[in-house]
C-alpha cells in the first residue's frame, strides 16, 4: 500500500508511462472531453482540486521540462493568479500558444488529469524531461 507521493492509482498509471518528451495534460473543470485520451477525472467540487495543486504533485515525482498554456490565460486572469503559476513552474520552460492550438496538441498526450479548478485557461500541458 502506498504511503506517500501521489495515492490515485490512475494518475500514477499515467505518470509511469510517461517517457522522454511525452505529454500530460492538468485540466480545469472546463476543458473539453477526448474520448481517445485517457481521462482521469478527479474534480471534486469547485476548486477541488486545482491544477496548481496537481502540478506539484507532479512534480515531487516527475520530470517535467517544458510545459505550454493558452495565451488568453495572461488576458483574462488578473497579476496574483498570473503570478502563482509562474512560481508553481519554476524552472520549466513556459510557452504561451493560442488555446486552439494548444488543444491540437491533446491527442498526442499519454492522459488528462481534469480537476475541479475554475480559472480561466488553467490548463497545462506538461513536456517530460
Amino acid at each position: 500500500m502506498l504511503k506517500s507521493g501521489i495515492l490515485n492509482p490512475r494518475i500514477n498509471l499515467l505518470l509511469s508511462l510517461v517517457r522522454h518528451t511525452n505529454t500530460l495534460v492538468i485540466a480545469d473543470r472546463g476543458f473539453p472531453f477526448w474520448k481517445e485520451v485517457e481521462t482521469v477525472d478527479i474534480s471534486l467540487v469547485d476548486d477541488l482540486p486545482r491544477v496548481l495543486d496537481v502540478l506539484a504533485a507532479i512534480r515531487g515525482n516527475s520530470s517535467v521540462a517544458r510545459a505550454f498554456m493558452a495565451k488568453e490565460f495572461n488576458k483574462v486572469n488578473g497579476p496574483e493568479t498570473i503570478l502563482q503559476f509562474k512560481h508553481a513552474l519554476d524552472g520549466i520552460e513556459l510557452e504561451f500558444e493560442p488555446h486552439i492550438d494548444l488543444k491540437k496538441r491533446v491527442p498526442h498526450a499519454i492522459g488528462i488529469i481534469r480537476t475541479g479548478d475554475r480559472i480561466q485557461y488553467a490548463n497545462l500541458v506538461l513536456e517530460s524531461g
